[in-house]
């Protein structure tokens, strides 16, 4: 039995697609936008993707973006950190409550201002990832299509509304909250990213939602909270899976997205808004 491998015409669309996206990163880190190596690939990548263009995100791009924005966040948990979080958890509980009751709450208005199910509009209102939510949806019997552009499409309104908004306003924290360590070793970092890797992929296997985020904070957060400091994480290696990430978000979009249902989008990004 042969196993086929994917053709080199095959790989251009996502090739093109990250060539596009880390063009676009730069130059939105060049005019110092919000959150640019995000932000950029997102949203040059949709426009294309909506304008026709053949780019695609490569092979691998959403599990190597988080992959490695759970191991940068696994190393901000310091045990000051932990502390804090232990103290604040009736706020994080109220917090997770609110957020899930004003996406349902979003949902019912969703659906009567589009005119579609209550299901698909719960489903595309509920904060969670794109193909998580379409999947928990059609177990339910939701409209898959509606609830992937709808979650893909408030994700992008709030990564680019929320970064600018606190940029505008001038907003930030005190910088009480860093890394447990600054300085990037060799050694250390492949055996952080080993880790971390295992956790994702460990978490895939487990069927875990969003396996390699949450995978690798569940192996980089006890590491840095017992005082654990393998490596920092090298800039450029957190640009590329903001890359890949913001990448992925954006191929989620296709020709027919404004065009095939006008009044849902408006409805989803005024529910968003």
């Amino acid at each position: 039995m042969t196993v086929a491998l994917p053709s080199a015409r095959a790989w251009l669309p996502g090739l093109a697609g990250i060539v596009v996206a880390g063009a676009a990163g730069y130059a939105f880190s060049r005019l110092r936008t919000p959150i640019p190596w995000m932000l950029g690939p997102l949203t040059t990548v949709a426009v294309l993707r909506v304008l026709g263009l053949p780019i695609d995100a490569p092979p691998g791009a959403r599990q190597f973006g988080q992959w490695v924005i759970g191991t940068s966040l696994g190393l901000y948990f310091t045990p000051q950190v932990v502390r804090d979080v232990a103290g604040w958890w009736p706020l994080l509980v109220a917090g997770a409550l609110f957020a899930l009751a004003g996406g349902y709450g979003g949902g019912l208005v969703l659906a009567r201002l589009a005119g579609i199910d209550r299901t698909t509009a719960v489903f595309a209102s509920v904060p969670g990832g794109a193909s998580e939510m379409a999947v928990l949806g059609e177990r339910y019997g939701a409209r898959v299509d509606r609830v992937a552009a709808a979650q893909s499409l408030r994700i992008m309104i709030v990564v680019i509304v929320v970064p600018f908004a606190y940029a505008l306003l001038g907003a930030h924290g005190d910088d009480r909250y860093v890394p447990g360590v600054t300085g990037v070793d060799g050694t250390g970092l492949a055996l952080l990213l080993a880790a971390t890797f295992a956790g994702g992929a460990a978490a895939q296997w487990l069927r875990v939602p969003n396996a390699f985020i949450l995978g690798a904070l569940a192996v980089a957060i006890p590491l840095t909270a017992a005082d654990v400091h393998l490596s920092a994480m090298p800039a450029p290696l957190s640009n590329a899976g903001q890359c890949f990430l913001g990448c992925m978000l954006g191929a989620r979009f296709h020709p027919d997205f404004v065009r095939g249902a006008p009044r849902f989008i408006a409805a989803v990004a005024a529910t968003v808004l």
